[in-house]
């Protein structure tokens, strides 16, 4: 018998994201049949690294920043020792990897994100929210392709007395020059820096600012040393100029960027849900009191002695909709932090090929119940690397091996992937060409 578990009214299924103090499940309210994505919190991790304050701020914001283009916070349960924040499930995964995919985006397709990236973060403004880590990554796209601004965990609700943040946050690449100097900085401006960094790669493919070594990169970051590549029009070229200005007392802000021509080619600014005029937050410090066990009602049906089964819910909320070829079919497969690949070998075969392979590549390995968890530092040794591999069965001698980034840069998780698919090539199945090929289509690594 499969796993499952209940929260609340809603049904879980499997794990689409795991960080250092989180997982992220997909879920279906058992109400409505609608989709969720539902970030699962230890309350023991939270106290032991002191993450109260942090994860209260999180949730506040999210409540705060409602926007058509910002993934929305639907509720916050609690039981006696987790914490469940219930969020909008954004089908067509991260924009991060539909550049890992397609490279460099047409400058209109690139222009219409980055109007969606501004409306976005000018309304978080406008409640006094800075993101302050804003980068591809933390961009999501829906069905429908429309960019939504997720994870706030780094975000900045309001500022100091003497009006600027002193907190150094985000990823380095994309990082303003005032917030690596540590003197304090204005969170608009640095927000604003971060989307210029964005909108680059998104016309480019690569990033202005990309070195091996720390230092040489906040150097040239400092000195705003980049140069836009021949395909950009004199417009776009403006006003990353404009963005890309060391200086944030005369780097342009967002309402002059929403004036400059570029932007405003085929521009229509979003519509606005109806907007509550004032956001009750005392219920976030609720979901840290202890409550009734009843209201968060939990089982779990486990199956010993071989790997989870994967039920029909799963496989729908994996494939992203009732179009199974992308649980086979690498090439349609735009949620790149999760990859994964079919094999015919016994799973425990499967396990200890990947454990083989790992630990020959230097990395830490931890298995527990087909589930594997390898660890590392990055490429350039600067900060830890950490990715799952976990093993489902989707039918008699057939199994999906789920990979997914837990810590790090993607970029770095691709190329891992790339590299441990080339040592697993005698366990990944690769059916004849030409047999069943509307099913099961294996993914190529």
């Amino acid at each position: 018998m499969g796993k499952t578990r209940q929260v609340g009214k809603y049904q879980l299924g499997r794990t689409v994201g795991e960080g250092t103090f989180a997982k992220v499940k997909f879920a279906r309210n058992s109400e409505n049949g609608e989709s969720a994505a539902i970030k699962i919190l230890a309350k023991s991790t939270i106290l032991r690294h002191k993450m109260v304050d942090q994860i209260k701020r999180e949730i506040s914001i999210m409540k705060i920043v409602r926007h058509p283009n910002i993934v929305a916070l639907h509720e916050v349960l609690a039981s006696k020792t987790k914490i469940y924040i219930v969020l909008e499930f954004v089908a067509g995964g991260a924009l991060f990897d539909k550049i890992v995919h397609q490279g460099r985006l047409s400058e209109e397709e690139c222009r219409t994100f980055f109007q969606q990236l501004i409306d976005a973060i000018a309304h978080c403004h406008s409640k006094g929210v800075y993101h302050r880590d804003l980068k591809p990554e933390n961009l999501l796209l829906d069905s429908h392709e429309r960019l939504k601004v997720s994870d706030f965990g780094l975000s900045a609700l309001h500022q100091q007395s003497d009006g600027l943040l002193h907190t150094t946050c985000g990823t380095p690449n994309y990082i303003a020059p005032e917030v690596l100097a540590k003197q304090g900085y204005i969170g608009a401006a640095a927000d604003v820096w971060s989307c210029g960094i964005i909108l680059f790669v998104l016309m480019s493919g690569y990033l202005p600012f990309d070195e091996t070594d720390l230092p040489t990169l906040y150097k040239k970051i400092n000195d705003a040393e980049f140069s836009c590549p021949f395909w950009f029009s004199p417009g776009a070229t403006s006003l990353i100029q404009k963005i890309l200005d060391p200086n944030p007392k005369t780097r342009i802000r967002i309402d002059e960027i929403r004036r400059h021509p570029w932007f405003q080619n085929n521009y229509v600014p979003v519509q606005q849900l109806h907007e509550i005029e004032e956001v009750n937050l005392d219920d976030v410090q609720a979901v840290f009191d202890d409550i009734e066990e009843e209201y968060v009602a939990e089982r779990s049906e486990s199956r010993e002695g071989g790997p989870l089964l994967m039920n029909a819910f799963e496989m729908i909320t994996l494939s992203q909709g009732l179009n199974l070829s992308p649980l086979f079919d690498r090439q349609q497969d735009y949620v790149k932090r999760q990859t994964r690949f079919v094999s015919r070998k016994p799973a425990r075969t499967i396990i200890s090929s990947i454990e083989a392979i790992a630990e020959s590549m230097g990395l830490k390995v931890n298995t527990c119940n087909f589930k594997t968890r390898i660890e590392g530092l990055s490429l350039n040794k600067a900060s830890k690397f950490a990715v799952v591999l976990e093993v489902y069965e989707v039918a008699p001698s057939l199994f999906m091996i789920d990979v997914r980034k837990a810590v790090g840069e993607t970029l770095e998780y691709h190329k891992f992937y790339k590299n441990l698919c080339s040592k697993l090539e005698s366990i990944i199945w690769k059916p004849v060409e030409g047999v069943n090929p509307g099913f099961m289509r294996t993914m190529s690594c």
